[in-house]
């Protein structure tokens, strides 16, 4: 039986149609993604589900007993009490159930006749028998364990929730969700307050669950291992795949292209039977012919293609060429009150890079960027800018900065005045302010609006140095992915702080974690990294496993305890190659693949090399300027990639030692 059925259903807003004749099914188990631009009607819908608006018209049928949990994009009310409690009244009845408890004991203090003190004592029985069925389903455990998941430590169990910050807040409404087990889990952008390891705990999680559900979000990564089936808002509709997202972006392609052939196809018929007519027309012997063709042309239904989508077309234009360093950080130390982010840093940002940083929230993230911003000055040491570096800056606070009563167009205008209102104009509609919508006064925007102005802005003249700080917080999961296309075009250099796994890993040539007072540099994508913390954990769970295996004194064996004993040996030796493969097989497969782009870029190098050693070459500067410039910036990559290669083969050669292979 489906959890709920949603039957012809309408709804507008602002005399807006959001969408007209929505049906679809829920099903238990389900794993369903909402996608589509921002505006299109996804969060409208999963209000809808709740019953916290109404639709104009149709009908949602949800099964009797189906308990739901629904995930807002903002919280604006908390429960009272501590976190943890607040986490396990969660539950259906719980509060209730204490409140009863609570009534009858004041009841029974005040009558102390036998009558009213045996009718207590039989209510008193069964809601402790309640209460205690509730203990044993929604273990206290369960709640720490799931909020430990999503970054809080023990010491904050017993905080107040009103004390908590907005986003903090959030995560708390999200504990207390799973920690019920609803039959239906609706997310509307769960990861938007959540750090990378919280992200990463909330994926494992969400695949061990057995609830349907239902998932907005604009990390593409996250939302692919999460569904097996997409609602997409299209301008034409409602729309179904099956699959993740991957298979429905194939899966819309594939249509198009046959609904265009199609057109195609028709259009060709009809300019055929026009041409018939036009020709037999007034001939007597095609005349009854002429006619047919008539009626059949006008009969065709015409074929609708696609409606293209308005979208965020991110494009940045050239920059200027720094220095090969462009950040170096020098004794670094940062700390708030009595708690230490980091100390005595020393690293260095190179040209070209595309270093991402990530950690626990509070560990200091925005913080090294709002330095390297020259925001906030360090406790101790230094930040330099290279040679030649111009910096452009976005962060979630600036949106909030910028001129209220401003036009969307004068806020643009002033990063660029000397341009031409055309060109302006060209700006703000790539960022989908278009008409009339360029007069709107920043102050009535909302967060999402006023985040894309504050990336046109750069946009428009950006430096060779990019510092952002979660810069995909308030775009649409396609706006998301074209920001990364344009960022892998971008010639400069790029510092960040993203939560959106798929972001990093397409981006990110280089992995700083902040933990412990200190950065710990990786080199490689965000899979990479992960790949070397799972590795760790494995080799730890090991030496674990021989100093337990070292430490069990070994019985006396009789000859059947011998044979399984040599069959379970077999086994262990079969799973340990198993493990062995699967651990050294990604690691070798990086290096062939690294090899390979190296030996492509060395070859390439000594093309030029003989070109550049021949000094007539340079009398062509037309020729030799970008040929130049195209050796530095290989030699550049050369080094990030031998840097890479080398990082690898030493991972390569650790781990086969701790495997015990020569």
């Amino acid at each position: 039986m489906s959890l709920i059925n949603v039957l012809d259903l309408s709804l507008s807003f602002l005399g807006k149609e959001l969408f007209h004749g929505v049906g679809f099914q829920v099903e238990p188990g389900d794993r369903v993604g909402l996608v589509g631009p921002n505006g299109s009607g996804k969060t409208s819908l999963m209000r809808l589900l709740v019953g916290d608006i109404l639709p104009d018209g149709g009908d949602i049928v949800t099964a009797k007993g189906t308990r739901i949990g629904y995930l807002p994009q903002d919280i604006y009310e908390v429960t009272s009490g501590t976190l943890l409690q607040s986490v396990l009244d969660a539950v259906p009845n719980r509060v209730r159930l204490r409140n009863e408890l609570q009534a009858i004991e004041q009841s029974s203090e005040k009558d102390l006749s036998e009558e009213n003190q045996v009718k207590s004592a039989a209510q008193l029985a069964q809601i402790h028998q309640e209460l205690n069925d509730l203990d044993r389903e929604f273990p206290v455990h369960s709640a720490e364990k799931i909020l430990v998941g999503l970054g809080f430590k023990p010491d904050d169990f017993p905080k107040p929730v009103t004390a908590l910050s907005g986003g903090w807040k959030m995560r708390a409404a999200l504990g207390s969700i799973l920690y019920q087990t609803p039959d239906l889990l609706l997310l509307d952008e769960p990861t938007n307050h959540l750090d990378l390891p919280s992200v990463r705990w909330l994926e494992e999680y969400l695949q061990s669950y057995k609830g349907a559900l239902i998932l907005i979000c604009h990390d593409r990564d996250f939302l692919n291992r999460q569904i097996k089936r997409v609602l997409s808002f299209e301008p034409e509709g409602l729309k179904t795949f099956n699959g993740n997202y991957d298979g429905y972006v194939k899966g819309r392609e594939e249509e198009r292209k046959t609904l265009e052939a199609k057109a195609r196809n028709q259009e060709q018929k009809i300019k055929e039977a026009k041409r018939f007519v036009e020709r037999f027309r007034a001939k007597a012997s095609k005349a009854r012919q002429a006619q047919s063709k008539i009626k059949l042309a006008s009969k065709i239904e015409l074929i609708n293609t696609h409606q293209k989508q308005k979208t965020v077309h991110f494009s940045f234009p050239e920059v200027s060429r720094s220095g090969r360093e462009v950040i170096s950080l020098k004794g670094i130390s940062k700390g708030f009150g009595n708690k230490n982010l980091y100390k005595d840093l020393n690293l260095s940002v190179f040209r070209g890079e595309r270093v991402a940083i990530i950690g626990p929230n509070g560990s200091g993230k925005t913080t090294l960027l709002r330095m390297v911003a020259g925001e906030i000055d360090p406790d101790q040491g230094d930040i330099v800018l290279g040679h030649g570096v111009t910096m452009s800056y976005y962060a979630q606070h600036l949106s909030e900065m910028l001129a209220p009563r401003n036009s969307i167009i004068e806020e643009v205008y002033q990063a660029v005045p000397h341009a031409t209102i055309s060109f302006i104009r060209g700006i703000c509609g790539a960022f989908l302010f278009s008409g009339e919508d360029v007069d709107k006064s920043i102050g009535i925007l909302s967060g999402g609006e006023r985040a894309r102005v504050s990336l046109a802005k750069i946009l428009v003249k950006p430096g060779n140095l990019l510092v952002m700080d979660e810069p995909t917080n308030h775009l649409d999961l396609i706006s998301s992915e074209i920001l990364i296309d344009a960022l892998l075009d971008f010639e400069g250099t790029l510092f960040f702080v993203s939560h959106n796994q798929s972001f990093v890993n397409r981006l990110a040539t280089k992995i700083w974690d902040i933990r412990e007072e200190g950065i710990h540099e990786y080199p490689g994508t965000l899979y990479e990294y992960y790949r070397h913390l799972s590795m760790a954990e494995t080799d730890s769970s090991r030496q674990n496993q021989r100093d337990l295996k070292d430490q069990k004194p070994q019985a006396d064996e009789t000859p059947p305890e011998k044979a399984q004993s040599r069959k379970i040996k077999r086994k262990e030796k079969a799973e340990q190659r198993r493990q062995v493969s699967s651990t050294l097989e990604p690691i070798r497969k990086e290096l062939k693949d690294l090899e390979a782009r190296i030996d492509g870029l060395e070859n390439r190098k000594a093309e030029m090399e003989k070109l550049l050693a021949d000094p007539d070459f340079f009398k062509d500067k037309e020729k030799s300027v970008p040929l130049l410039n195209e050796y530095n910036d290989i030699r550049g990559k050369l080094e990030e990639l031998l840097g890479r290669w080398e990082y690898q083969q030493e991972t390569l050669e650790s781990t086969k030692k701790e495997l015990g292979i020569q």
